[in-house]
């Protein structure tokens, strides 16, 4: 395990302190334990020499008691204190990624896959506009008033652009209702429900608090989907279970001052339709490719050029244990942006949610595996849509999955802004 953990920078030093504090905290704990023991029969020696008329023994038995009492919550408190020393360092030790997971020390080692559909010459200069620019130009993208309200990396989508992005996430709740069930969660959730997932505590700094009510924004759906089922045992017939949601999302992004922040690219709050599975450990692969084609299929119904990616030990999250990306090509932004990421988990998340499943037949209970991705994040799917489907009038196609969901609107033209 050391072996591996260090595939992802985690130095050696780090997982043998756990253990060296693991070691002692057994052996304090133990400690405790055997003085309890005797406590315990100190005191039932203090009732049966009242008993039998012998008071003054019992007295003596009582202060030997109360000075091993002592001895016992002072053992108690280094063993609780050893006890958090440990969950601490274990809450930012990374999850051990999966043997096939490519090594690599960041994102410039993550191998392309496959690449679908993109021809860097094929593109004209009608669509070599960027989205904030044809989004001002159409009055569907109203930046310059979403900071006046909340501030730099805010947006605010009108008119059709407003429906473009409610179409998105109504197409990929349709498109995966067949297997996944709907949840709308709660958009704040509990330090717990953080914790469990893994964004706490390494990532506080990237996530909205509401200190006064121990609240947090979620920055994903994958919180709140992931602790459904926290404390709980299922049964092994009703695995694999899959859920979806849509969700609005909010990040800080605090280390990405000056990185892409034009346009949609990075944003302190989108929408966004997240699936997740529970599966046993052995059912886990099928479902990550299951999940992988159908975020790969969102993105290759709406026309858009796309490629697959899979992520290296050293970019890994600090819960994954294999992942892989999807990115569509933005031909405005002349980038590759990253659109939807489909990772598992193994039983990194269930561990922390207590999160198990009784096997058939078998007298224990095993922790799940939990599984996550984007079937459709809003921002840079939208961004690229207008971008590769804009025409040479300046105008923008609908892609014709989303007509159903468009009130009738085929072509995004320039429309006056209500009320400004």
């Amino acid at each position: 395990m050391v072996a591996d953990l260090a595939r992802k920078g985690v130095d050696p030093a780090d997982v043998r302190t756990v253990h060296e504090l693991d070691g002692r905290q057994r052996d304090v704990a133990a400690r405790r334990d055997e003085v309890r023991n005797q406590v315990k029969s100190l005191s039932a020696d203090v009732a049966r020499l009242h008993r039998e008329g012998r008071p003054d023994e019992a007295e003596a038995v009582k202060i030997e008691s109360r000075s091993l009492g002592d001895r016992e919550v002072a053992l108690a408190a280094e063993a609780d204190a050893l006890a958090g020393q440990i969950r601490d360092l274990l809450l930012v030790i990374p999850n051990v990624p999966h043997p096939e997971t490519p090594d690599g020390a960041d994102g410039r080692d993550n191998p392309v896959l496959r690449v679908m559909g993109f021809d860097p010459d094929g593109y004209a200069e009608h669509q070599r506009v960027p989205h904030w620019e044809t989004g001002a130009t159409l009055g569907i993208l109203d930046l310059e008033r979403a900071v006046k309200i909340s501030g730099s990396m805010f947006t605010m989508l009108r008119g059709a652009g407003a429906t473009l992005s409610r179409a998105l996430c109504q197409y990929a709740l349709d498109r995966n209702a067949d297997a996944f069930e709907e949840i709308r969660p709660p958009s704040l959730v509990t330090t717990a429900t953080l914790t469990a997932t893994g964004q706490l505590p390494k990532f506080a700094d990237d996530a909205y608090a509401v200190g006064r009510d121990d609240l947090w924004c979620i920055p994903t759906a994958e919180a709140p989907l992931t602790s459904l089922a926290a404390g709980e045992t299922l049964a092994e017939a009703d695995l694999p279970m899959r859920f979806m949601a849509c969700s609005p999302c909010y990040r800080r992004e605090s280390g990405a001052a000056g990185r892409d922040t034009r346009g949609l690219l990075r944003v302190h709050e989108f929408d966004k339709v997240e699936i997740l599975a529970y599966a046993t450990a052995a059912q886990a692969p099928t479902v990550l490719e299951e999940m992988v084609g159908r975020a790969e299929g969102v993105i290759a119904e709406l026309g858009l050029a796309y490629r697959v990616i899979e992520i290296c030990a050293g970019d890994q999250g600090q819960s994954h244990h294999r992942s892989f990306d999807i990115e569509v090509y933005a031909p405005g932004c002349e980038q590759w942006l990253e659109v939807s990421s489909v990772s598992w988990l193994s039983d990194y998340q269930a561990r922390r949610a207590a999160i198990r499943y009784r096997p058939e037949g078998a007298k224990g209970n095993e922790l799940i595996h939990t599984l996550n991705g984007s079937a459709l994040a809003v921002p840079r799917v939208w961004a690229a849509i207008v971008e590769t489907h804009r025409r040479p009038d300046g105008t923008v196609a609908v892609p014709p999955p989303l007509l159903p969901y468009m009130r009738g609107t085929e072509v995004l033209d320039p429309v006056r802004t209500t009320g400004a």
